[in-house]
């Protein structure tokens, strides 16, 4: 189950690439890690390592990007696969907040049930906001509840987002819960109206 995220305040790291795939986010030899935890080593992977050793080179890896928790992207950010463990990834490594003008559908999917806000700017806004994320000191303040991000310089952006992934941020729930919340009294009576030779099938499964 997923924290609650309702603010996401913290230093912007720039990626400067457009179309980034869920493969270079991590690659698939390292999807058979079932664990969460430790994926974040392999973030990025080849951008990162050459012949297994951390190269230093990536902005990630950088001193002044150092615990970075938003990476502000180009277009069609974690478009391809769709392998939930990009976004366990990014997670692991620190990043709570991706902003980008555009986003692969199932990736922004993934990214809402785990906790992970998205942003969707303009192309203009975000290269504004990468331009000055290059000097490894832009805090950003990322308001998920009001819609706005808000950056020291004295600028605000306003950015939309659908009803329901914004309550599944904020109220920090699962599919399940969704479900429970929605359908969970006509679970119930469907149980209560089950012949009961069937009841003890669903035991462990019910609404309550």
């Amino acid at each position: 189950m997923p924290e609650p995220v309702r603010v996401v305040e913290g230093k912007a790291a720039p990626l400067e690439v457009d179309d980034v795939d869920t493969d270079q986010i991590i690659p698939a030899e390292f999807l058979k890690v079932l664990e969460r935890r430790g994926l974040g080593r392999y973030l990025f992977y080849r951008w990162r390592y050459e012949g297994g050793k951390l190269t230093g080179n990536f902005v990630l890896d950088r001193p002044e990007f150092s615990g970075a928790r938003i990476l502000v992207a180009g277009r069609n950010f974690g478009i391809g696969s769709s392998r939930e463990n990009a976004v366990w990834a990014l997670l692991d490594f620190g990043i709570r907040c991706v902003i980008a003008s555009s986003f692969g559908d199932i990736f922004y999917g993934n990214a809402s049930k785990n906790g992970l806000v998205c942003v969707r700017l303009s192309d203009e806004e975000v290269r504004e906001i990468r331009e000055r994320a290059k000097s490894g000191e832009l805090v950003l303040r990322v308001d998920v509840e009001r819609g706005v991000v808000e950056a020291p310089y004295g600028k605000t952006y306003r950015f939309e987002m659908e009803p329901h992934v914004r309550e599944r941020l904020v109220k920090g729930l699962d599919d399940i819960e969704i479900t429970l919340s929605k359908y969970g009294d006509a679970i119930r009576r469907y149980e209560e109206n089950m012949p009961r030779f069937m009841r003890p099938r669903l035991e462990g499964f019910t609404a309550d």
